[in-house]
């Protein structure tokens, strides 16, 4: 099916939503003192981001691409797979959407907030924060390069993956057969004296393409939760990690306009000296996996 834009933004936003309600809502159920979940580890968040990715994509991979992720949106525009007049509202809807997704998360542990002590526990189910910082200048330098370097190279993963994943699956090598099967048909036809119209066989090819695809495309977009989920458990430790600038910088957004009713009496600041790291590396692994895989693989 073909959507409009107002629905493929609608998506995005909904998307993203998505990701950060599984995604930092397991966050909130490690880090937050007082939920059945407190202290339950890594792995749980780990589960939380893998299913935070792999919901969306199975249910919107064919509506609107499933971005959720404004670097991949940039990405794939600058190679020439997305149109630039779309990236505008897909931005926006999906940092809208991961405000609104945070949102919720906050409704849903609210109590556990207020009981929480330490605001980097706080802060951390909203956004990332490095290892590294103890809060003085040498520390902030070393999270500040070392962030960079884990976020880019996890981002680059990420992007190169997915496009790898969703463009070259089992399955998208059936093209060339269903389109040699149908334009013979299409010539048989045509010798019979039937009248085949050049845009009924770029129908007909698209729409069985589609359906003899359509499983190994389910798999492709099942596969990015595990993707993610192990990028979380490998380069997820210095970090977080982001991998997305909607996903950072929405939720800090919140975090900074929230007032202390809210979050609790120990609620730090929202240290956006580093908010530009999660925004910027995934913005330029995004558009240099892209181009990568556009160079290699057409």
């Amino acid at each position: 099916m073909d959507f409009s834009w107002a629905i493929k933004y609608a998506t995005e936003f909904l998307g993203t939503a998505i990701l950060i309600i599984l995604g930092n809502g397991a966050v909130a159920n490690v880090e937050l003192k007082g939920t059945k979940g407190h202290q339950s580890g890594w792995l749980v968040i780990a589960v939380g981001y893998g299913m935070g990715v792999m919901i969306p994509a199975l249910m919107f991979g064919n509506t609107s691409g499933n971005h959720i992720n404004p670097a991949f949106t940039l990405g794939l525009a600058i190679s020439g797979y997305f149109p630039w007049a779309q990236v505008a509202p897909y931005i926006i809807a999906q940092v809208l959407g991961a405000i609104f997704g945070q949102a919720l998360v906050v409704a849903t542990h609210r109590p556990y907030y207020l009981k929480t002590e330490n605001p980097n526990n706080i802060l951390g189910t909203f956004s990332t924060i490095s290892s590294l910082d103890h809060g003085t200048a040498e520390s902030r330098k070393a999270a500040t390069i070392n962030g960079f370097i884990n976020e880019f190279v996890g981002s680059f993963v990420l992007f190169f993956a997915a496009m790898g994943m969703t463009k070259l699956h089992f399955g998208a090598e059936l093209k060339v057969l269903i389109e040699k099967n149908v334009q013979q048909q299409a010539l048989q036809a045509a010798q019979a004296g039937q009248k085949v119209a050049e845009s009924d066989v770029q129908s007909l090819i698209h729409n069985t393409f589609a359906q003899a695809t359509n499983g190994s495309s389910a798999v492709a977009h099942l596969a990015l939760g595990f993707l993610v989920m192990a990028l979380v458990t490998s380069v997820g430790g210095p970090t977080g990690p982001g991998l997305n600038p909607a996903r950072d910088l929405g939720p800090r957004i919140l975090h900074f306009i929230l007032p202390k009713s809210i979050l609790g009496e120990h609620k730090g600041d929202s240290k956006w000296w580093y908010s530009w790291v999660p925004v910027v590396a995934p913005i330029l692994a995004g558009i240099t996996a892209v181009a990568l895989f556009k160079a290699i693989y057409g």
